[in-house]
């Protein structure tokens, strides 16, 4: 803990008392007099006339405390307590997931030979990532024959995991619009301040007539510091509208400066996650700063006790002459 002062001029005014009593004529108070004329013979020739009483030291003394805590006061004192730090989340992580009607697919072969869909699957392993990165600005896009984005850029995980439960195959639409997704998340980096900007888009198929061709959709995204990262999910030999566009997926991630991964089941697709984790770790840089707490109140309440000490002392010593 430490003691300092925010206006440390204010000490400047500590001489100012002497200065005045120097510079500026003594006070007297003017009152109505009898004026006698033997008043002299009745005094003595040549006697001086009486002096105006002085104050006693302990009156003197206090007024100069007094005018020193005042000041002092006046100085702003504060007390700078030990420094805190805290974390501040570095990165800007948006997740884009396929909800084309191929997600409804299932042929994930969980560790114990179930089989679940395409998005249930990936449902589990996201919720797992985001657990991981405690530490970012997570968002949630989802695609289908168009993109939305379902959760804007947010530290509240619980509500991101929430929403993403509530995600069901073709709920925006059968196709899969992966250019359109792409040219969204830019949009949606382009308005946030965080230069750590990471994209993870998962999908099971192939773009099927965006606006935007992928590739020049991640080109723009990386001109922002955007980088991509695609994860290809099912059957590499689909055909069709269920063919998975690999070498498309490939480019995007290569444009953006990211890597393309591809996942067959539950267990390689966590392990994909899992390795972008430690790929792209939670930037977590600290702000620290030492809490500033004012204690002018102390020297201004001893001012105060002080003043009204000194308004008493003449009523003070009148009731003890009269006690005695």
């Amino acid at each position: 803990m430490t003691l300092a002062l925010d206006h440390a001029w204010a000490l400047l005014l500590l001489p100012l008392p002497l200065f005045l009593r120097y510079l500026l004529p003594a006070y007297r108070e003017r009152s109505v007099a009898l004026r006698m004329p033997f008043l002299t013979r009745l005094a003595g020739n040549g006697a001086p006339p009486p002096e105006a009483p002085r104050p006693s030291p302990w009156r003197l003394l206090l007024g100069a405390l007094a005018w020193l805590l005042l000041v002092l006061a006046a100085a702003a004192p504060v007390r700078i307590e030990p420094p805190v730090t805290r974390q501040i989340g570095g990165r800007d992580v948006l997740l884009a997931l396929d909800l084309s009607g191929s997600m409804e697919t299932q042929d994930m072969a969980e560790p114990g030979g179930a089989m679940v869909s395409r998005l249930d699957a990936a449902r589990t392993v996201l919720k797992d990532f985001i657990a991981r990165r405690k530490d970012d600005r997570l968002g949630l896009i989802v695609f289908g024959t168009a993109a939305f984005v379902l959760a804007p850029f947010t530290h509240d995980h619980r509500v991101l995991l929430s929403l993403l439960d509530e995600t069901t195959p073709r709920m925006a639409g059968p196709q899969t619009m992966i250019g359109d997704a792409i040219g969204l998340a830019a949009r949606t980096f382009e308005r946030g301040q965080v230069q750590g900007r990471l994209m993870i888009l998962l999908t099971d198929g192939n773009d099927t007539g965006s606006r935007v061709p992928p590739q020049r959709a991640a080109e723009i995204a990386a001109r922002l510091g955007v980088k991509i990262y695609t994860i290809s999910l099912g059957d590499p030999a689909a055909t069709g509208e269920a063919a998975l566009d690999i070498p498309a997926l490939e480019a995007i991630a290569k444009a953006a400066g990211g890597a393309h991964f591809h996942a067959a089941d539950p267990a390689a697709l966590a392990a994909i996650y899992r390795r972008i984790d430690a790929m792209e770790a939670s930037e977590a840089p600290t702000q620290s700063w030492r809490p500033r707490t004012p204690i002018f109140m102390w020297p201004l309440g001893g001012f105060a006790v002080i003043a009204v000490l000194l308004l008493l002392l003449p009523d003070l010593r009148a009731l003890r002459r009269r006690a005695s």
